[in-house]
């Protein structure tokens, strides 16, 4: 597997220290994020996922611990909206250049609007996705949140 992609361009480019881990990525699995915990051996509240969203239309971004459901509303609400919805894979791929378990907040082809779940910080380290299936950059959460400019609220 290269341990090379434009979300560990983006990180390097931002200079935030980051290690990468990689593990066997199951496709079949139910839910990626926990997929990947488990076989990390990590917290599922350490490891994040990446979820691609629209808010009134507009693309956005939600990082937030695997094993958490993120809250519409509250999602909309970050962004002062009134609705908010998935966005579709086919088009999460499009908009991002990553594939669907592999979508990094960093490096993405277009930048959106980005927020952390607030219980993100609480963490002393964090996981998110290099850019592609089966490989994870472990960082701190404040350096994840400085790199993006990303608002922190709750949102699951």
């Amino acid at each position: 597997m290269a341990k090379t992609s434009p979300a560990t361009l983006a990180l390097g480019k931002a200079g935030v220290v980051f290690t990468l881990h990689t593990y066997d990525y199951d496709p079949d699995a139910g839910r990626v994020g926990l997929q990947a915990a488990q076989s990390l051996g990590a917290d599922p509240a350490r490891v994040l996922k990446t979820l691609m969203a629209q808010v009134d239309g507009r693309p956005v971004c939600a990082v937030l611990a695997s094993d958490q459901e993120v809250a519409m509303k509250k999602l909309a609400a970050v962004f002062g909206g009134k609705a908010a919805a998935m966005m579709k894979p086919a088009d999460a791929e499009r908009m991002t250049g990553y594939r669907v378990g592999g979508v990094s907040p960093f490096g993405q082809k277009r930048l959106v609007p980005t927020v952390v779940d607030e219980a993100a910080l609480l963490q002393d380290q964090v996981f998110v996705n290099g850019g592609q299936r089966g490989l994870q950059a472990q960082m701190a959460p404040a350096d994840l949140v400085a790199a993006l400019d990303a608002k922190v609220a709750e949102i699951t």
